[in-house]
């Protein structure tokens, strides 16, 4: 008897979650990553209740690897730094049993590597296709042999080829009205206690510590798509130089960064819910199956979330008798593939969704408008609003 072989195209955070996941259930893994090696720069991450959670259930503690500092305090703020909402970490810990961690990227996606055998992880691999996805899938890569699989988990990023191929009468993407940057700093001087976001005339400066000491920044802006800036740096410092404290100190420390070392992207999510989250033997999971905007930091935490249920519902790796395989008509993988679509399509719709409208008050210009969403920001009771996110933190479940 052999082991059941999957083929995880994309090592971001999702596609490297559902290869640790179906390791540890026995499958035999392989992470094909167009990028020819992993990441040493970048972003970071929030990882909320649920995600930690999941991440748990498959034996894996970020706060072990990577480290479990939490800021006190998080909240949305105004341009002169009054608080508009806040909530204590001290009350996020007592409501969900632990706290959001931020972390960087690269030190996530390194700890979920460590717990993958080296030759699982194929960087500088493309795959350009997946032929006969209804039977025994066989992966095509710009360059090598083709790789048979049992399996096919699609973690191919927000323009996912992938969906493309498979999903030829899906709308697409939508573009969000917004252009993001992102950048890390080192700033141990200034002490920040607190994750804040704060939202000024269409647009937004956020600041997370991060549990290595450092800060991850992000900004938004409302411009056209494709609109094309001179230095990230100047950018940031016009546009968000004088706002409260500590943003012009950080802005400080970026301008003494390599400007390639502030990421631009313009914000998209998927125009439409895909159909399901499976075709054949391919199962879409992340981005790549309902790309969302990030206002509820829920992006990278629903594919990790995606990754754990779907490794939950399938078999386990070893095959067993002729009836779960051996004889090369394995029904147990169709078959936990449309309990995937039916335990995750909802929920991760619902979040997208959410995320898109929670946007709208982030880019909203008009001055009179913006007052008028600021009070009702702050008339709304801190623990009304922490009420509000159970949904999500709570939200985790294997079928």
């Amino acid at each position: 008897m052999t082991n059941r072989h999957a083929v995880v195209v994309g090592a971001g955070i999702g596609g490297l979650t559902i290869a640790v996941a179906l390791h540890r259930r026995g499958w035999d893994v392989t992470v094909c990553e167009r990028a020819p090696e992993p990441p040493v720069t970048g972003a970071g991450i929030g990882l909320a209740p649920n995600a930690l959670r999941a991440l748990g259930s498959i034996g894996v503690d970020v706060s072990r690897a990577i480290g479990g500092a939490v800021p006190e305090t998080m909240g949305v703020r105004r341009p002169d730094g009054r608080w508009l909402t806040r909530a204590g970490t001290a009350d996020m810990t007592a409501r969900y049993g632990m706290a959001p961690l931020a972390v960087p990227r690269p030190a996530l996606t390194a700890t979920l590597s460590a717990a993958l055998p080296p030759s699982a992880l194929r960087h500088g691999t493309e795959v350009t296709g997946v032929d006969d996805a209804e039977g025994r899938p066989t992966v095509r890569t710009a360059a090598g042999p083709g790789l048979p699989a049992d399996l096919v988990v699609a973690a191919d990023g927000i323009h996912s080829p992938l969906r493309r191929a498979h999903f030829p009468a899906h709308p697409g993407l939508h573009y969000i009205g917004e252009t993001a940057w992102r950048t890390i700093v080192e700033a141990p001087d200034l002490r920040i206690p607190a994750m804040s976001e704060t939202w000024g005339r269409g647009k937004r400066f956020g600041v997370t510590p991060l549990v290595d000491g450092r800060y991850y920044l992000y900004a938004t802006a409302v411009v056209p798509p494709d609109t094309r800036f001179a230095d990230p740096r100047t950018e940031l410092r016009q546009r968000f130089g004088s706002w409260h404290a500590p943003i012009p100190a950080l802005l400080d420390r970026v301008g003494r960064l390599d400007p390639a070392d502030v990421l631009r992207n313009d914000l998209y999510d998927l125009a439409a819910p895909l159909p399901r989250l499976h075709h054949g033997r391919i199962a879409w999971l992340g981005d790549a199956a309902h790309a969302m905007a990030p206002n509820l930091g829920q992006g990278g935490c629903q594919a990790i979330e995606d990754a754990v249920v779907l490794a939950h519902l399938l078999p386990a790796g070893e095959r067993g008798t002729s009836r779960d395989g051996c004889d090369g008509a394995d029904s147990a993988v169709p078959a936990a593939l449309a309990a995937y679509t039916a335990a995750r399509h909802a929920r991760t719709d619902a979040v997208r969704l959410r995320a898109r409208r929670i946007g709208r008050l982030g880019v909203v210009r008009n001055p009179v408008v913006v007052t008028v969403r600021d009070l009702a920001v702050r008339a709304t009771p801190d623990r009304l609003a922490l009420r509000g996110m159970d949904d999500l933190f709570n939200g985790f479940r294997l079928p």
